[in-house]
């Protein structure tokens, strides 16, 4: 592959990466699903790999629970790095709750990119930053969430 070519591969697994964080940062779950591979694997690593999703239709499923009913939730861009088709993404989140509590999460997020979707997104933050700026309420609201998305990836990361 010459160095024009691999650039442009680069560029599209990045494009792939980025067209995703941006149907997220708008909370358009229909385009965000657009992204993700049909077997593609979400992990929140702070929670472990044995509480991942998998595929599209799960994956928006946890997204949800978490982002869905906030008043405001907003992607901050960072440093992009692309290594063939993994994609390294630093980033920040803000969340904004309806009772008015704010947090800005900084984040690492890794991504294997192939075929112009995502096959693997691995998220690194903080949950204590997360915890110690939202509602009370907010971890307690899980235990009634829809957990059916739960897919253990064991060995699979």
């Amino acid at each position: 592959m010459s160095s024009d070519t691999a650039g442009a591969a680069h560029c599209a697994e990045s494009a792939t990466v980025l067209g995703m964080w941006r149907a997220l940062s708008r909370r358009d779950w229909t385009e965000v699903a657009t992204f993700l591979a049909p077997d593609c694997i979400y992990a929140d690593m702070p929670v472990g790999p044995a509480a991942a999703a998998r595929g599209p239709q799960d994956i928006v499923k946890r997204l949800k629970i978490g982002l869905e009913s906030l008043a405001a939730y907003e992607n901050h861009d960072g440093l992009l790095v692309a290594d063939g088709p993994h994609v390294m993404y630093e980033h920040s989140e803000t969340w904004t709750w309806p009772t008015g509590e704010r947090a800005v999460l900084p984040f690492v997020t890794v991504h294997r990119v192939l075929d112009d979707r995502i096959i693997l997104w691995k998220d690194y933050w903080d949950m204590g930053g997360l915890t110690n700026h939202a509602p009370a309420n907010w971890l307690s609201d899980f235990a009634t969430a829809d957990m059916s998305w739960v897919y253990d990836a064991t060995g699979q990361l």
